[in-house]
């Protein structure tokens, strides 16, 4: 454990809580015999793993078979995921103890503006610390604790302090402290943009903050390669959202590595497909964007997407969809016969979606419009499905064409918990 507490004044006010290796960490509170050891939470595969199943690489998203050839002596608890829920809310609970702004982006992690409260509950530092000790002594779980000037700054330094630790950044020194950090510690850097970065010789924010605007936005496109740009420098403007609406609903299944061929494609999509729709209509959501993601052998993805004249939630309508998606993605990489990963994404969400009908006329794709006699079909097909799930439980009814089983991907309630998108 380590802090660091400096006098930054007013102005490095926003904090970023984040529980430690959460999942795995409740497990061990929950279960003392599993304090200690490498564990993981999953099967198939990894969710979370502890920092001791860390320590042999053991990963979140990585298949099982990978996790035991690293740690032979791991052992993987199946999750509690009423339990997740419970603990995350009493340690969230704690931290709006101390302001009223916050911003929720998980259920184990949290921004919140506390410059309202520094006259009556002391400086950033003293409310951090009294938050990583309140939730150690109450809720019974390690938190870290990054304080910045802003959201970017103050989530990297929650990223630095763990395990369980406190740093806070003053805004004199701000600069100083970004810039000799690994790229990889910033939002929105993953695996395919840090190999991008790295065959430039970017390894550093510091670097990445020297590289010439137009090298990034070639690189990683105008949009990105502008945010990253200006994340390097500091410049962040965000403030904290109190209400943040849903922006997405998605689904992945990691596959390892399988052919590009239809009988691992379909069911796959199906499946995906299924849990992302469920969850749509489980909120009275609809979307008019999918997007379908491949990650071939090496890692590398491509994505491709669509926007959709009226917004949908049935099952069979989206899975058609991101089929065509996937299967354009594969024509425009014909050399790829290897597939490691697929996902589905639905955006530009509507609240409460009431059902448009159509004119009865010779429509293309009549199946897909659910305004049309057919389109609206599969959605009440759907919801009747929803009704008995709910009832008699999620495994009691399904989609016959559904053959990929339970294991190869995250499961509902997790999901739902750690991405907190609905």
């Amino acid at each position: 454990m380590f802090d660091i507490l400096r006098d930054m004044g007013d102005t490095a006010t926003i904090l970023h809580a984040d529980l430690d290796a959460f999942y795995a960490s409740v497990e061990q509170l929950l279960d003392p015999s599993l304090r200690g050891i490498p564990i993981a939470v999953g099967g198939g595969v990894v969710l979370a793993a502890s920092y001791e199943a860390k320590a042999f690489g053991v990963r979140g998203g990585m298949p099982g078979r990978q996790a035991r050839e690293l740690c032979p002596h791991l052992k993987f608890v199946g999750g509690n995921f009423k339990q997740y829920q419970k603990f995350g809310d009493e340690a969230i609970d704690v931290v709006r103890d101390f302001t009223p702004l916050i911003e929720r982006i998980s259920i184990d992690e949290a921004f919140a503006d506390v410059s309202g409260s520094v006259h009556l509950l002391g400086t950033p530092a003293h409310m951090g610390s009294e938050i990583r000790r309140r939730v150690r002594d109450e809720v019974g779980l390690p938190i870290s604790v990054g304080v910045a000037r802003t959201k970017h700054l103050a989530k990297i330094a929650s990223q630095v302090a763990k395990p369980d630790g406190m740093i806070v950044v003053e805004p004199k020194t701000e600069l100083e402290f970004l810039h000799d950090l690994p790229v990889g510690l910033m939002w929105g850097v993953g695996p395919v943009t840090k190999k991008r970065l790295a065959e430039m010789g970017v390894h550093t924010i510091g670097q990445l903050a020297e590289t010439p605007g137009r090298s990034l936005e070639r690189l990683l496109g105008t949009a990105v390669g502008g945010k990253l740009g200006a994340l390097a420098w500091n410049r962040d403007p965000r403030e904290i959202e109190t209400h943040r609406r849903a922006g997405s609903v998605g689904a992945q299944s990691a596959l390892g590595k399988k052919p590009a061929t239809d009988d691992v494609i379909s069911p796959t999509l199906r499946h995906l497909a299924d849990r992302v729709a469920t969850r749509l209509r489980a909120k009275n959501y609809a979307g008019r964007t999918v997007t379908a993601k491949v990650r071939f052998a090496d890692l590398r993805a491509v994505t491709r997407s669509v926007t959709l004249p009226a917004a949908i939630s049935a099952t069979v309508i989206l899975a058609e969809v991101a089929a065509d998606l996937v299967t354009t993605a594969l024509a425009d990489h014909p050399e790829e016969k290897v597939i490691s990963l697929l996902a589905i994404s639905v955006s530009h969400l509507e609240d409460d979606a009431v059902l448009q009908l159509e004119l009865p006329f010779e429509l293309e794709d009549e199946a897909r419009r659910p305004g049309t006699a057919k389109g609206a079909a599969r959605w009440v097909l759907d919801r009747s499905v929803d009704a008995v799930r709910e009832k008699f439980g999620r495994t009691t009814v399904g989609y016959g064409s559904v053959a990929l089983g339970e294991d190869h991907s995250v499961p509902d309630a997790f999901r739902e918990l750690a991405e907190k998108d609905l």
